[in-house]
């Protein structure tokens, strides 16, 4: 990967995550655009072909793509440091924002009969039904991948819960390896934008093959990062003590999502509603409100704490969500970024990740149905109020946030 410029200081990196924390609306595509726009042409940190790669690099991971993106950016520029500082400070004015809303809920009491509230449940709808449209146009272009999808949304639909999505993510690799074994590989993601367009393969500097310090921390990361997810379920069900039970959903639902933020949705939902912790139309509630502003959807995590732990103290229960849900993320990309340019280049990888993602199609839609739709539409004022609100998104291109204003005040009326 081309060396980026000199190291900026920190308050340099922390000031420009922080605009872009208030200012980056749209999801994690649209954050890959400003980010390019930003740090590859205004401040010109880094090529486009170093840029490249990043995107690369983060639509190969688990984990929420604009965020592992940050961490890279920040790290290339400060080195750690620089990293935590990138993404603090472009996760902070949304996670400030979700935490305040889920003491709003909290005091509240409920959020049954809450009309505004309602309206962001119907917002929810159209927004996952246009990530369900557009993903699977773009992750299913052909007839397997396609029946690959809706086989595996029916399987959920039937087997709902944790383990049959991972079941489902594992069965779509091994499925899309076995079907495509003998053709050739893609050079990127899907959904990699125009930045990956600007990324030749082979044509600008790569890292030695030394093993150096970097390396070290490295595979300590990764190391890390499979010591919690192996340890920390039987732990959490030895001690019986929740907030390690919290802490080991949210980090593993970190560790498994596959296709952007949205995926996040039944994976979190599996975790925190059939114990009892967050009621249905309290988790849809969060979530139609999340949409509505900039950073990354993951933040919906700190919502969810402060719904969990109430009381005056809720916020910690927030930071404790938050830290549970992006720890994967900086540990993955952390550990990956030095090895990155070894593990683009097997073909096996590549070829298996068109079966995965057509798992993550199949995962989206089944969450449409359950619990969107059945959560959010209850009569046919509201399906047609979710259907205008879909025509705006996907016909008009209207931003998410007006349309999550616009259901607010529907359900207002």
């Amino acid at each position: 990967m081309s060396a980026a410029p000199a190291h900026g200081a920190l308050h340099e990196i922390a000031g420009a995550f922080l605009k872009l924390g208030f200012t980056c609306f749209g999801g994690p595509v649209a954050h890959l655009g400003y980010f390019r726009e930003e740090f590859v042409r205004r401040r010109a940190w880094l090529e486009d072909a170093a840029y490249g790669d990043l995107v690369a690099l983060a639509q190969f991971l688990p984990g929420p793509t604009s965020s592992q993106v940050v961490f890279g950016l920040g790290m290339q520029r400060g080195g750690l440091p620089g990293a935590l500082a990138a993404s603090l400070c472009f996760t902070l004015p949304s996670a400030i924002v979700m935490i305040l809303f889920g003491y709003g809920v909290v005091l509240a009491g409920s959020v049954h009969g809450t009309g505004w509230l309602h309206g962001l449940k119907l917002a929810a709808v159209a927004v996952v039904a246009q990530a369900v449209w557009g993903m699977g146009r773009s992750l299913c272009p052909d007839r397997p991948r396609l029946t690959l999808a809706l086989l595996a949304a029916a399987l959920l639909l039937l087997l709902p819960g944790t383990l049959a999505q991972i079941g489902v993510m594992i069965g779509g690799t091994v499925v899309g390896w076995w079907l495509y074994r003998g053709e050739p590989a893609p050079t990127a993601g899907p959904a990699s934008a125009s930045a990956i367009a600007q990324a030749p393969d082979e044509s600008h500097p790569r890292t030695s093959a030394g093993f150096g310090p970097s390396h070290v921390w490295a595979i300590a990361a990764l190391m890390f990062f499979v010591c919690l997810l192996v340890l920390l379920p039987p732990l959490a069900a030895v001690t019986d003590w929740r907030f390690l039970k919290v802490f080991d959903g949210f980090f593993r639902a970190g560790s498994l999502v596959f296709g952007g933020g949205h995926v996040l949705l039944p994976l979190l939902r599996a975790e925190v509603v059939p114990p009892g912790w967050v009621s249905d139309e309290t988790f849809l509630a969060g979530y139609g409100a999340a949409q509505a502003l900039p950073g990354p959807l993951f933040t919906f995590a700190g919502y969810l704490g402060t719904i969990m732990r109430g009381g005056n103290s809720a916020w910690l229960g927030g930071v404790w969500c938050l830290l549970a849900i992006f720890l994967p993320v900086w540990l993955l990309i952390g550990g990956a970024l030095p090895f990155w340019h070894q593990l683009r280049a097997r073909h096996s990888v590549q070829i298996a990740l068109r079966g995965a993602n057509a798992a993550v199609v199949g995962i989206l839609l089944a969450a449409f149905y359950n619990p969107v739709w059945l959560g959010g539409v209850q009569s046919g004022r509201d399906a047609a109020t979710a259907l205008a609100a879909f025509a705006l998104l996907q016909v008009w291109r209207l931003p998410p946030w007006a349309v999550v204003l616009l259901c607010a005040g529907a359900g207002l009326l």
